[in-house]
């Protein structure tokens, strides 16, 4: 996973968040294509473009991770959590 893919995912556009972190536009996207943002500039970044199409993204990616873990069903979680 890199930030700039969260970022086109976000579509908030790049003069947006350079302006933002305080970069020219030049230098954001030198950073952005290079990969060579600060963990503080990623922090600031993620801050920035935190929204529900970010997030959905992130989801997706979660559950494509685990698609193959062992799951229970409904009837065996109540059994296993003592619920009825």
């Amino acid at each position: 996973m890199n930030i700039g893919q969260l970022i086109e995912v976000s579509g908030y556009r790049n003069d947006y968040i350079a302006k933002k972190l305080g970069l020219t536009n030049v230098n954001f996207s030198a950073k952005k294509n290079r990969r060579t943002f600060t963990v503080e500039e990623v922090k600031k970044i993620a801050s920035i473009i935190d929204n529900e199409d970010v997030n959905d993204f992130l989801m997706m990616q979660e559950m494509d991770l685990r698609k193959d873990d062992e799951t229970i069903g409904h009837d065996e979680l109540y059994k296993l959590m003592g619920w009825k």
